[in-house]
């Protein structure tokens, strides 16, 4: 598909010092050069894919998806203009601002992410001994994790239907599965899901996700956060249902949650992709703990919708 990826996005919080360590233990690479008051970090396949900024409150300021060229930007600034969006137009890129969720997602032309793939781990299962006498790879592993890429954000939108018309068919993502009146999972990559737009009482941002090599990286991600900081623990470890994805949810000291995720579904011919339509709470997990009333309702929500009109 033209459109290929996130290339990044800008947090707005109210600590950006605070919310920059966070992010560091979190294995983003800091980036020098940052002006006063912001932080800048990369990853390390995605380059450059996270800005933060002061805001009096958390929220996701913008949104970043890559294209391969100046006709891909057309399309989509067409696409917008006969939805009847505003659009900023320049030689690279589009700009247009969604009216659900608040964000503004800017299309851009940028390369595409060419990752190395890690070595697979080797597993001994009943009948199969791969590794005699060797202990398990991850068990040996002891450098720090580091996310791969940035892979999807989920947005709260006080008008669901209107941002998945807004990210479809004016931006031009797909719907890979849905949650009838709740969320619709959409892509601009080959990955299951980049946006997940969900329906809200306010416009926030739940959680940002990013990709580690293998479910021990998620553990080991997780593992060391928390030996940082307990409170910072959300939900996890378990795997979803819709998408897939091993999953470890934590929280920022501004109040977003981080998922470590890996080994989610790829969609890599879409004729071979029939979207589901999902119920019930199993739509959420397939394996894990329960997940607490404070990720399906986050503790500051109501604060949010208290001072949404100073965003």
């Amino acid at each position: 598909m033209p459109m290929h990826r996130l290339t990044g996005i800008t947090l707005g919080v109210p600590d950006v010092a605070a919310t920059a360590a966070y992010y560091t233990d979190f294995g983003l690479t800091p980036l020098p050069g940052a002006d006063p008051g912001t932080g800048r970090f990369s990853t390390v396949d995605g380059g450059e894919q996270l800005t933060l900024r002061h805001s009096p409150r958390r929220r996701l300021l913008d949104l970043g998806i890559g294209v391969d060229d100046p006709d891909d930007v057309d399309r989509v600034a067409d696409s917008l203009w006969r939805l009847g969006v505003e659009a900023a137009r320049s030689a690279t890129s589009v700009r247009a601002s969604d009216p659900g969720t608040g964000v503004r997602v800017h299309v851009e032309i940028a390369p595409r992410i060419a990752s190395q793939p890690s070595p697979a781990p080797a597993y001994n299962r009943p009948g199969d001994v791969t590794r005699p006498g060797l202990r398990a790879d991850a068990v040996l592993r002891d450098g720090p994790v580091r996310p791969r890429k940035l892979g999807h954000v989920v947005l709260g939108s006080t008008d669901q239907e209107t941002s998945h018309r807004f990210f479809t068919e004016g931006i031009g993502l797909k719907t890979s599965d849905t949650v009838p009146g709740v969320a619709a999972f959409l892509r601009c990559s080959t990955d299951h899901h980049n946006v997940l737009v969900q329906r809200a009482p306010v416009a926030f941002l739940h959680h940002t996700s990013w990709q580690v090599d293998d479910v021990d990286e998620v553990g080991r991600g997780a593992t060391a956060m928390l030996e940082a900081d307990p409170e910072r623990h959300v939900w996890g470890l378990g795997r979803h249902a819709i998408g897939s994805n091993f999953f470890w949810y934590l929280k920022d000291p501004a109040g977003n949650f981080s998922e470590y995720y890996s080994d989610i579904d790829c969609i890599v011919d879409d004729a071979l992709w029939t979207p589901g339509v999902w119920e019930g709470a199993r739509s959420l997990y397939q394996w894990g703990p329960p997940p607490p009333p404070s990720f399906l309702a986050p503790d500051d929500l109501a604060a949010l919708m208290t001072g949404a009109h100073s965003a």
